[in-house]
C-alpha cells in the first residue's frame, strides 16, 4: 500500500516537472529521452515512468505529437491567457546568442531570452515575446513569437566568398550568426569587401537567413568606406533625394516685407550667436537689453524653420524620416539640405533672419518678471565662438563685454537655482580629434564644458521650459492640448537601491526618501568623487541607473533637469521634434483646436528612435577614429582606468585620449580569474589580484582591428 502511494507521488512529480519543461519551451518538441536528460534521470525504470507520463499527457491533449516520437505543448493551452503572457519590446542580443527584451513598459524588468528562443529576430528589432511561467528567485524568461518591426531594413558587414557558399558577417557584433548569400545575389562583390545587404528570405527550417548584396562599399579600413558603413548601418543617408534638393533650391532667399511687418522687430537690439568655432548652422541667438531699474530683457531667438519647411512637402517628409542631424567625427549629415541649414535658416551675422523667440524680462536676482513667446525678425551683430566668450568672461574685457558679463551673471544664477530645486549635475565628456588633411587623427583631447557653454545652455533650458509651460501648464490640466514634450522618467527604485548599496563600500551614501533629496545627494556624490580613483566608476554607474530621455505627448516631467514641463524648442535646424513644437505653437497661438495626439506620438517614437541611432553612429565614428589613432602605437604602454567588465574580459579606457580597449580573460596567464558580476570586478583565484571598474590600470596595446573598431590590450604588472 505504501509502495503504491509512493509510486503515485513520483508520477505526479514527473507530470509537474514535465509541464514546466514544455511551458518554458512551448514551441520546442521533445522526446522522452531528452526529457529524462533534462531531469537528470538515468535509470531505465525511471525513464519508463517519464515515457508513461508523456503518453498520459498526450492522451489528455495537454501535449500534441510533433514528429518521430517528439511532443510539444498543445497550442490551445498556449493560447489560453495569451494576452497576459505576451509582452512587446526591443530585443537586445548578445554575442553568445542569448538576448534580453527591453519592455516598452519601462516599469517592467528586462526579460531573458535563451539563444534557442530568439526565433527570426535580430538585434534591435521590436518583437512580441511569450512569457514562461515565473520561477522564484529567477529572472523572467520568454520566447520571441513575432517580429513586429525590424530595426534595420538593410545591413552592413563583410562578404566572405568560399568555394561552395558565400556568407555575410554583420558589422553588428551582437548578431551571432551569418547571412547566406547565393552566388547570383553577390552582384560583383568580392571576398573581404564591405557591402550592404537585405534579407530576402528566412525559411523555417534554417538557422540562418538568406540575403542579397544591394551595394558594394569597398574594402575595410578605408575612411570613406568605414564612415559610409557607420551611417548606413543606422539607416542614415549622406545624400538628399533629387526632389528634396529641387524644392530647397526653389526657396526664395529674400524675406517679403509683408512678413517682416507681421513680426516683433528685434533688429535694433544687441544680438549674438555663440557656437563651436567650426559650426556652420546657427539655429539660436541671444539678445540683451538693459531696461534700467535693475531689469533686463533677454531674448532667446530660434531660427524659424517652420516658415520655410511646410507640412506635406518633400523637404518635410525627408526631415521627418531623418529625425535629426548626425555628427560624425569628420563630417555632419544634416537633417535639412545645406541651402536651408547653412544659409536660409542659419542666423548668420549682419543678415535679417526670421525667428521664433522666447523673450524674458529678468531682474538682478534672475527672477523672471515677464515672458513673451512669438515670431520675430532679428539681425545678429556678432558671431562668437565659445573660446572667445570664455576669454571675455575670464578676463572681463573684450567686445560687448558688458552685455556678455551680465548674461553670464544671470546664467550662473539660473544654474544655481536649478540645482537648488533638484536638477542633477551629470558630468559628460566629449572626445574631440585633430585631423590631418586626409582625415587621419593626429591628436585627441577632451572638450571641457566651461562658463561660456553654461551661458548658452541655461538660456536654452529656460526657453525650452517656458515654451512647454506655455502650452502644458493650464487649468484645468485636462484642457491642455496635445504637445511634444521631452521627458525623462525617474529611475527604477531597484536600480537606485542597488547603486546606493554599491557606493557604500567606498564610504558614500544616497538620500533616497525624496526626489529632491536624491538629486542633492547625487550632486554631492559627484563633488566628493571628483579627482579620486573611483570617480569614473561611480559616474558611469550613476548614468546607468537613469532612464533614457525621449520625445512623447505624455508629459511626466524631466527628472534629470528637475522640470515639470520641458520640451525641445531651440534646435529646429537639426532636430525634427523642435520643428514640430514650432508648428504646434503657431497652431495654438492662432486658437486652432488640438492636434491629433496619436499622430504626434507616432512621430515622437520615430524621432526618439532616430536620435538613438544617431548617437550610436556618432559613438561608432569616435571608436573608429580612436582605433585609427592607436594604429601606429602598437607595443606602446599607457595608463588608464578599468571602464567595464564582461564575461569576455576587462575594458580599459586610456587616460587623456579616452580610447577604450579590452584585455581578454584568455590572455591573463598569471592566474585564473573569475567574474564577480555584482561588484563589477575580476578576482584572481590564486593571487587574489583584483581588477575592478574604476581602478587604475597599466596596459600595452597588443592589436588594433580597424574594420571592427576593436583595440586589444594586455595588462602590465610592475610588481
Amino acid at each position: 500500500m505504501a509502495r503504491r502511494s509512493r509510486k503515485k507521488k513520483t508520477e505526479q512529480t514527473y507530470d509537474k516537472q514535465l509541464l514546466e519543461i514544455f511551458s518554458k519551451s512551448p514551441y520546442q518538441p521533445f522526446n522522452y529521452k531528452q526529457l529524462a536528460a533534462k531531469l537528470n534521470v538515468t535509470g531505465a525504470a525511471e525513464r519508463q515512468k517519464i515515457r508513461d507520463a508523456v503518453d498520459q499527457l498526450a492522451a489528455s491533449a495537454v501535449l500534441v505529437s510533433a514528429n518521430r516520437g517528439k511532443y510539444k505543448l498543445n497550442p490551445i493551452h498556449l493560447e489560453a491567457n495569451a494576452a497576459e503572457k505576451m509582452i512587446q519590446g526591443k530585443l537586445q542580443m548578445k554575442q553568445t546568442g542569448k538576448a534580453y527584451l527591453i519592455p516598452e513598459n519601462s516599469d517592467l524588468e528586462d526579460i531573458f531570452i535563451a539563444a534557442n528562443n530568439t526565433g527570426k529576430a535580430l538585434n534591435g528589432d521590436i518583437v512580441k515575446v511569450h512569457l514562461f511561467p515565473a520561477r522564484r528567485g529567477k529572472r523572467q524568461e520568454g520566447r520571441v513569437v513575432e517580429v513586429v518591426r525590424r530595426y534595420r531594413s538593410i545591413y552592413v558587414g563583410t562578404i566572405r566568398i568560399a568555394k561552395n557558399i558565400s556568407y555575410f558577417v554583420f558589422d553588428d557584433t551582437d548578431i551571432p550568426f551569418e547571412v547566406l548569400v547565393p552566388s547570383q545575389a553577390l552582384h560583383k562583390a568580392k571576398d573581404g569587401q564591405k557591402v550592404v545587404i537585405r534579407i530576402t528570405e528566412w525559411p523555417d527550417n534554417m538557422r540562418n537567413p538568406v540575403g542579397e548584396v544591394t551595394r558594394v562599399l569597398g574594402y575595410p579600413g578605408d575612411n570613406e568606406v568605414e564612415m559610409a558603413s557607420i551611417l548606413m548601418d543606422q539607416n542614415f543617408n549622406n545624400e538628399f533625394p533629387a526632389n528634396v534638393e529641387a524644392e530647397s533650391a526653389a526657396i526664395p532667399l529674400e524675406i517679403p516685407e509683408k512678413e517682416l511687418l507681421q513680426r516683433r522687430d528685434f533688429r535694433n537690439v544687441f544680438t549674438m550667436t555663440i557656437d563651436p568655432a567650426d559650426a556652420k548652422d546657427f539655429d539660436d541667438a541671444i539678445s540683451f537689453k538693459d531696461l534700467g531699474g535693475g531689469l533686463y530683457q533677454v531674448g532667446v531667438h530660434i531660427a524659424d524653420v517652420s516658415y520655410y519647411v511646410r507640412p506635406q512637402t518633400c523637404i518635410d517628409a525627408e526631415a521627418a524620416e531623418r529625425g535629426t542631424s548626425v555628427y560624425l567625427v569628420d563630417r555632419t549629415i544634416p537633417m535639412l539640405p545645406e541651402i536651408l541649414c547653412n544659409q536660409v535658416c542659419s542666423l548668420r551675422p549682419n543678415e535679417d533672419k526670421l525667428c521664433f523667440s522666447a523673450v524674458f524680462e529678468i531682474d538682478e536676482s534672475a527672477k523672471i518678471r515677464k515672458r513673451w513667446i512669438g515670431r520675430t525678425v532679428i539681425h545678429s551683430d556678432r558671431r562668437f565662438n565659445y573660446e572667445e566668450v570664455q576669454k571675455i568672461i575670464e578676463e572681463k574685457s573684450g567686445e560687448y563685454q558688458e552685455e556678455i558679463l551680465k548674461l553670464h551673471q544671470i546664467a550662473q544664477q539660473l544654474r544655481s537655482a536649478r540645482y537648488e530645486k533638484g536638477a542633477i549635475n551629470f558630468n559628460s565628456e566629449e572626445v574631440k580629434f585633430i585631423l590631418d588633411e586626409k582625415g587621419r587623427p593626429i591628436d585627441v583631447y577632451i572638450k571641457e564644458q566651461k562658463e561660456s557653454n553654461q551661458l548658452v545652455e541655461e538660456f536654452m533650458l529656460l526657453a525650452n521650459r517656458s515654451v512647454a509651460e506655455y502650452v502644458g501648464k493650464v487649468t484645468p490640466p485636462e484642457e491642455a492640448k496635445a504637445f511634444v514634450y521631452r521627458v525623462h522618467e525617474q529611475p527604477m527604485e531597484e536600480k537606485i537601491t542597488k547603486f546606493g548599496q554599491f557606493i557604500q563600500q567606498f564610504g558614500y551614501s544616497l538620500q533616497t526618501k525624496t526626489r529632491k533629496g536624491l538629486a542633492g545627494s547625487m550632486n554631492r556624490l559627484f563633488e566628493q568623487v571628483e579627482g579620486k580613483g573611483e570617480e569614473h566608476l561611480i559616474s558611469q554607474l550613476a548614468i546607468r541607473t537613469m532612464q533614457r530621455a525621449v520625445y512623447t505627448t505624455h508629459n511626466v516631467g524631466h527628472y534629470g533637469l528637475g522640470f515639470k514641463y520641458y520640451t525641445h524648442f531651440t534646435s529646429p535646424i537639426r532636430r525634427y521634434p523642435d520643428l514640430m513644437v514650432h508648428r504646434l505653437l503657431t497652431r495654438y497661438m492662432n486658437h486652432k483646436p488640438s492636434a491629433d495626439a496619436k499622430a504626434l506620438e507616432e512621430i515622437c517614437k520615430h524621432s526618439s528612435d532616430m536620435e538613438q541611432r544617431a548617437t550610436e553612429a556618432e559613438r561608432n565614428s569616435v571608436k573608429y577614429k580612436q582605433a585609427e589613432y592607436l594604429m601606429d602605437k602598437i607595443g606602446q604602454t599607457f595608463n588608464g582606468l578599468v571602464s567595464g567588465v564582461s564575461k569576455w574580459g576587462i575594458w580599459v579606457q586610456l587616460d587623456g585620449s579616452k580610447c577604450e580597449g579590452m584585455v581578454s580573460v584568455k590572455s591573463m596567464k598569471d592566474d585564473f580569474y573569475y567574474l564577480d558580476e555584482e561588484n563589477y570586478r575580476y578576482i584572481g583565484q590564486r593571487t587574489g589580484r583584483t581588477y575592478q571598474l574604476g581602478m587604475p590600470a597599466r596596459v600595452t596595446i597588443k592589436n588594433v582591428d580597424l574594420a571592427r573598431r576593436q583595440i586589444d590590450f594586455m595588462f602590465v604588472h610592475e610588481d
